[in-house]
């Protein structure tokens, strides 16, 4: 698994060192630091526009100067590799996890059971809080999950405790609400 962990840096850092080249092809062109009407530069706008393209034109939808795609699209690979890499290590963790606690007996696959749906709840939370300070909602396709996971905790809370000072303290209470809740349930099942 640590070879994997390892081969998975480099894709991510030579992918990392592409999009910065990438960039700076597509920039060196668009500012005229190269002619884009020379060899150089029509070989340079060949090889980068097919990935600046569909950022650039996100950028002029948006209000953004075109020029700036390409470090755009740096930061999009750095956020996409870290969180590739997060994800591996999460999910290689999990598996010694589930391993070890299915190995220990069936207390600790309960408890470890327990633990997972804690963790995915509090997420979905995360997501769901993250997402509305964006302006991004219930309807939103790719919400609709984290809204189902929560909306059982957090909408009840949300009639008690209505929003305050311009700020929503229901999933606050819903993420204190659910770790006293697992607690409670591995003091039960451990205890």
């Amino acid at each position: 698994m640590p070879e994997l962990q390892v081969a998975l840096r480099y894709v991510v850092f030579a992918a990392f060192a592409a999009s910065v080249l990438v960039a700076l092809a597509s920039w060196l062109v668009r500012t005229r630091r190269i002619s884009p009407f020379g060899a150089l530069g029509r070989t340079l706008r060949t090889a980068s526009d097919p990935l600046i393209r569909p950022i650039e034109t996100r950028l002029v939808r948006a209000g953004g100067n075109p020029v700036h795609a390409g470090w755009w699209l740096v930061v999009a690979v750095a956020a996409a590799g870290v969180l590739l890499i997060t994800l591996w290590n999460w999910l290689v963790e999990t598996g010694f996890t589930v391993a070890a606690a299915y190995s220990a007996g069936p207390r600790a696959a309960i408890a470890l059971a327990i633990d997972l749906v804690y963790r995915i709840l509090v997420v979905a939370l995360w997501v769901r809080v993250i997402a509305s300070w964006f302006g991004y909602f219930r309807y939103t396709r790719w919400l609709r999950p984290a809204y189902v996971l929560t909306d059982w905790l957090v909408e009840p809370i949300r009639r008690v405790l209505p929003p305050a000072a311009g700020f929503d303290w229901s999933p606050l209470a819903a993420w204190l609400a659910l770790w006293v809740l697992k607690r409670v349930l591995l003091t039960v099942v451990v205890g």
